[in-house]
């Protein structure tokens, strides 16, 4: 069996075991479920077979292989195996077991899974319903997951089968929950559009400040195309800083620092009194955050929003400016997606948006296609800004910015329009070559940029007005006639017609 065949066994074996919960519990919920017991199989099957590696190679010689379990990824405790769970799916509290079991993996294994279980509850009567309808759930869980077809051993699949099958699950648990999919996931064209833009290289350090479940980040990482990088995270919810930490893990990114909490108001990833510096900086913060803490933001211990203050019912530009200020000097890259109001929005995002042009940090404005998204159906932008256009960067002469009007080039879907690969590498190539085209791209300079009052909007910039094609209309009245003539004809036979039949017309 191929591993494509593999892949697509794992993603449907682990997406039927949602049946268990359908109807019953809310997508929103119930996902959380599926995926720590997907973690849970994936870390029971690694852990049994690197034990059965260890005894053939040491025979009886258990003091040898338990120092040689102690130094693996990870340790599983005796008695939390998914195994040790399955063999006691029957019991009457199966729930309390499972919390059990995950209490101890997790404070087994402190450094890299402290806090990820804390949100989940197996043995919760509000989500998984009375003791008798919980425990038929959790069997039947278990049981979907002993499946032969979620074999999770390293000699059967690889890691990137375990980690795309995560991120399929995610994927279709966006679909299910709509609106509430923004705050978790980003479409993967998205992501991979936006990861290819951010451009990451060997030796990166590379963020996501609004990270959801962690895929705009393991999209960045496949980018680098080596090892040699450093991810960094932070999520406000809870759950879903829980579902990153379990994705990275999967993705074996076990070194990724993601951190739980709120990005504009109390940043986490900081280095003495100031916030740390990365080489990339890329995101699909939540739009339009209202109530994001516009009446803080003076007193910001960092200064992030010394350009001005963004409305206290629009957060675009909170997230712009600290992703801005965590770039590196002369060197960092940005690259964000926006609702479209954000390209031309007045007052206090005005004044914002002017001062990031005059200081020659915008680089790109990209309009993609409506409908791209489960949580809206709004056409969105990126705004790609390039610190090495500052004073002293390799790109301080580049004065222009450059439009790109991509919003016609997608594959319409029957519930979301696509972005396939030739139109992201349509964007990239242009982003990269700074081409222009047509009534898709075009250079604009500082003046004509300062000549529409810093209004980005890319109408003004990328004309793609389709003349309509001139009408002859001598030719079209000779047509009317001819037609007429012919009409009047076939009137006239029938009329002939009629009367040989005795009908009278």
């Amino acid at each position: 069996m191929t591993d494509q065949q593999i892949q697509q066994q794992v993603n449907q074996t682990a997406w039927a075991a949602c049946d268990t919960f359908r109807g019953a519990v809310d997508a929103g919920q119930y996902k959380d479920y599926i995926l720590v017991m997907l973690f849970l199989k994936y870390i029971s099957d690694q852990w049994n077979e690197h034990v059965e590696t260890y005894r053939q190679q040491f025979g009886g010689d258990d003091a040898r292989i338990r120092r040689r379990l102690e130094r693996e990824r990870f340790v599983l405790p005796e008695g939390a195996s998914f195994y040790d769970l399955h063999e006691r799916r029957n019991e009457a509290n199966i729930g309390e077991l499972i919390n059990e079991a995950l209490e101890a993996i997790e404070s087994t294994n402190i450094a890299k899974l402290e806090g990820v279980f804390r949100n989940i509850d197996f043995n919760s009567e509000a989500n998984l319903g009375r003791v008798k309808d919980r425990n038929r759930r959790l069997k039947n869980l278990l049981e979907d997951f002993a499946k032969p077809a979620l074999d999770l051993r390293p000699s059967r699949v690889s890691e990137d089968i375990i980690g795309e099958c995560y991120i399929y699950l995610i994927s279709r648990f966006a679909s299910d929950a709509g609106k509430k999919a923004g705050e978790f996931y980003t479409p993967s064209a998205v992501s991979g559009l936006l990861a290819r833009l951010a451009n990451p290289q060997p030796g990166n350090t590379i963020c996501d400040p609004a990270c959801g479940s962690g895929s705009l980040l393991i999209q960045a990482s496949q980018q680098v195309g080596s090892d040699n990088f450093a991810l960094y995270g932070q999520e406000v919810n809870g759950a879903t800083w829980a579902l990153a930490r379990m994705n990275m893990f999967l993705h074996a990114k076990d070194a990724a620092r993601i951190e739980w909490c709120d990005t504009l108001n109390s940043p986490a990833l900081v280095e003495g009194d100031h916030l740390m510096k990365f080489d990339v900086v890329l995101a699909n913060p939540p739009f339009s955050l209202d109530k994001w803490g516009a009446e803080h933001a003076g007193d910001d211990p960092f200064k992030r929003f010394w350009r001005g203050i963004p409305p206290k019912s629009k957060g675009d530009y909170g997230f712009i400016s600290h992703m801005i200020e965590i770039a590196r000097r002369q060197t960092g890259r940005v690259a964000v997606i926006v609702p479209h109001g954000v390209l031309f929005r007045g007052g206090g995002e005005g004044a914002i948006r002017k001062a990031l042009i005059e200081e020659n940090l915008l680089d790109a404005v990209i309009g993609l296609p409506a409908n791209l998204f489960t949580s809206t159906g709004i056409p969105v932008a990126i705004l790609v800004f390039d610190r090495s256009r500052e004073e002293g960067g390799a790109n301080e002469d580049r004065r222009d910015v450059l439009f790109i009007d991509a919003s016609r080039d997608c594959t319409p879907g029957k519930t979301q329009n696509l972005l396939e690969e030739g139109h992201i590498k349509r964007i990239v190539d242009t982003y990269r070559a700074r081409s222009e085209e047509p009534k898709y791209s075009h250079r604009a300079s500082p003046e004509q940029i300062a000549e529409n009052d810093f209004n980005l909007n890319i109408p003004r910039y990328v004309d793609t007005f389709e003349a309509e094609e001139e009408i002859d209309v001598a030719a079209v009245q000779a047509d009317i006639d001819r037609i007429e003539g012919e009409l009047a004809e076939m009137r006239a036979q029938m009329q002939a017609y009629l009367k040989e039949l005795g009908v009278n017309a």
